[in-house]
């Protein structure tokens, strides 16, 4: 067990790098500009845990109270290099495709589909709770489809799923989250069969 984790991990980093490497900008500039140092920022990160706490203080409000799950998670290890996985690509930005309903509404529980070979000219955006401009230049900065073919095609992973799932992270519910959105999401998975599910929250 410890060595099947211990892959895991080196495999998920090895992900990761890899589109921490190419995400924020197409990976033929980031080959070609040595200025730009993927994966850095000069910008401290932001303590939400922190942050939430006075916002709800300064507005009179009790202490926030987070979603609690005291259940540990089922640790599954992988069991093949990541080169051989086949991954599934599920985002909580408000993704979906050019003809699909959008989300409407800050407890919007529904998901989309979306092909692997969706153009990201078709990709758009529905989220109340974040600034969508980038996402809107860019979708792969929220979703990195585009990201994850050229991983493929480079031979970092060893394919995709045929479809993926988009869904509206701001539900303020954690009930129906647990009972609406995230059944769906898992009839996916279990429809798709990834070796590998990469979750990309916003």
């Amino acid at each position: 067990m410890a060595t099947g984790i211990h892959r895991h991990r080196r495999g998920l980093r090895r992900l990761s790098h890899s589109l921490a490497y190419s995400c924020s900008v197409p990976y033929g500039q980031v080959m070609a500009d040595p200025q730009i140092v993927p994966g850095r920022s000069e910008l401290r990160p932001a303590d939400y845990l922190e942050e939430t706490r006075q916002l709800y203080s300064s507005l009179g409000y009790d202490t926030y109270r987070w979603a609690e799950r005291t259940e540990d998670p089922t640790w599954t290890p992988l069991t093949k290099p990541l080169s051989q996985c086949t991954i599934m690509l599920v985002g909580s930005g408000g993704i979906y495709r050019r003809g699909q309903i959008a989300f409407h509404t800050k407890d919007d529980t529904s998901v989309r589909l979306i092909a692997t070979d969706t153009p990201v000219d078709e990709l758009r955006t529905a989220h109340f709770a974040y600034d969508q401009t980038d996402a809107r230049l860019d979708p792969d900065c929220v979703y990195p489809l585009t990201r994850l073919r050229e991983l493929a095609e480079r031979g970092v992973i060893g394919g995709l799923t045929g479809d993926h799932v988009g869904f509206m992270g701001g539900i303020h519910s954690t009930r129906r989250a647990l009972a609406e959105t995230a059944p769906l999401i898992l009839e996916r998975c279990h429809h798709q069969k990834p070796d590998l599910v990469l979750l990309v929250p916003v």
